[in-house]
């Protein structure tokens, strides 16, 4: 069914204020909810994290205090439904059992995106990043049984694999290799548009998640994963948010951000099998309508242009489906495990001059990988379980990534292995 926002009739923003009864909803029960609601909550979260801050960068970056005033109203009912979203999660739910979503949230995301973009561009950055989120997984699974106990199919519920992908040791690359080619709003279809700004806010979460919480992990080894994981969620920052068309102005921008908001809103709303859920997706998606209708005011009080000069067809695109994605991600890995970045582009590890600035960052980064924390994890877990943990449909598709008592820290970090 075809929606378009700009069509609908909006709530004043004024009706839009909740109140901190509507701010404490009822917590899913992390033992009955579906994995995917966990993860559409955690990209909603991101998603209302990077409204927030733009409107902040928005508001510091103007002098009219009309203008700043509409903005910091909207901002503070942006950040209510974080605060609302956030508090969906129960407080029974640990921070590495709230990692296995993170990272479950990001391969499928991430796979469903790659398989629906018309920009060849923009899939391959996907396509690329996918596998060193997939390989997130696999590390953060292990540290999962080794220091609870407990196995993260449970979490993901079959959805996704577990088990290697590009080894984290051959993530660490120079940042000059990690900026993209924008790609351009005026040729780009909607869904590429929507696409490079969800997973930029999506990837940005989880870099913060693991900035600001990793350090209270219970351990050091614990820690130190989170540290390395984290940098390299930097890297996937850099990498899509280079993707976005950087030209459009302030106000442009912000339409574009609430637009999206409503986009998302809409497609957790079709896709979300709680209907307790269900009802907080549709009643933030009617608010976030009011947004984007306030944003259109502002974009013809200031700049004097009509929304369909930003957004020709308002109508949303595809829909965005979290669901299961292992054979497309078998696909990728089994293709492309041995690739990495460079400048603009990808390429073959093997292909690689020896004087390339991935091979001077890995040298001046990590002098001896058999210290990173990424595969310490591995190899404490093999010395305790007798193997690694895996949840696998059928062995990896690569070959160098079979055997459960060596974890590979060559594949794709070193030429011709």
């Amino acid at each position: 069914m075809k929606f378009n926002p700009f069509l609908e009739k909006p709530k004043k923003l004024e009706a839009c204020v909740m109140t901190w009864k509507d701010l404490a909803q009822k917590p899913y029960d992390k033992n009955e909810v579906s994995p995917y609601t966990r993860t559409r909550c955690i990209l909603m979260n991101g998603t209302e994290y990077e409204a927030v801050w733009f409107g902040h960068e928005f508001h510091r970056n103007c002098s009219d205090n009309d203008l700043r005033r509409m903005l910091a109203m909207v901002r503070r009912q942006e950040q209510q439904q974080q605060k609302l979203i956030a508090g969906l999660k129960p407080a029974d739910e640990n921070l590495l059992e709230t990692t296995i979503g993170y990272e479950q949230l990001a391969v499928d995301l991430t796979a469903f995106l790659a398989q629906h973009t018309k920009d060849q561009h923009v899939k391959d950055a996907l396509d690329f990043a996918l596998l060193e989120d997939f390989d997130h997984l696999y590390r953060y699974a292990n540290l999962l049984e080794s220091d609870m106990g407990a196995k993260a199919e449970e979490y993901v519920e079959g959805y996704t694999e577990i088990t290697p992908g590009r080894p984290t040791v051959s993530h660490h690359r120079h940042p000059y290799d990690e900026v993209k080619q924008p790609i351009s709003n005026k040729t780009a279809d909607a869904f590429t548009q929507c696409a490079v700004s969800i997973i930029t806010a999506a990837e940005q979460q989880t870099m913060n998640y693991y900035m600001n919480l990793g350090a209270f992990y219970k351990n050091q080894k614990g820690r130190e994963l989170y540290t390395e994981i984290g940098m390299v969620e930097e890297q996937h920052v850099s990498q899509y948010g280079s993707l976005i068309d950087p030209t459009g102005s302030w106000f442009e921008m912000c339409l574009m951000h609430e637009y999206i908001e409503c986009y998302l809103y809409y497609s957790m709303m079709q896709d979300e099998t709680d209907k307790r859920i269900k009802t907080i997706w549709e009643m933030l998606l009617e608010q976030e309508i009011a947004h984007l209708h306030a944003s259109v005011k502002n974009l013809n009080k200031y700049e004097k242009k009509d929304w369909q000069e930003v957004i020709p067809n308002g109508e949303f695109p595809e829909l965005i489906k979290l669901q299961s994605n292992i054979e497309y991600v078998r696909k990728i890995l089994k293709s492309t495990v041995t690739n990495t970045a460079q400048r603009e582009g990808y390429v073959d590890i093997n292909d690689l001059e020896d004087t390339a600035n991935f091979f001077k960052y890995q040298n001046k980064m990590q002098k001896k990988v058999e210290e990173n924390a990424s595969h310490k994890v591995i190899v404490e877990h093999q010395n305790h379980f007798g193997e690694d943990y895996r949840f696998e449909t059928k062995p990896n598709p690569v070959k160098e990534l079979q055997n459960r008592k060596e974890d590979n820290v060559t594949l794709g970090r070193v030429k011709n292995c």
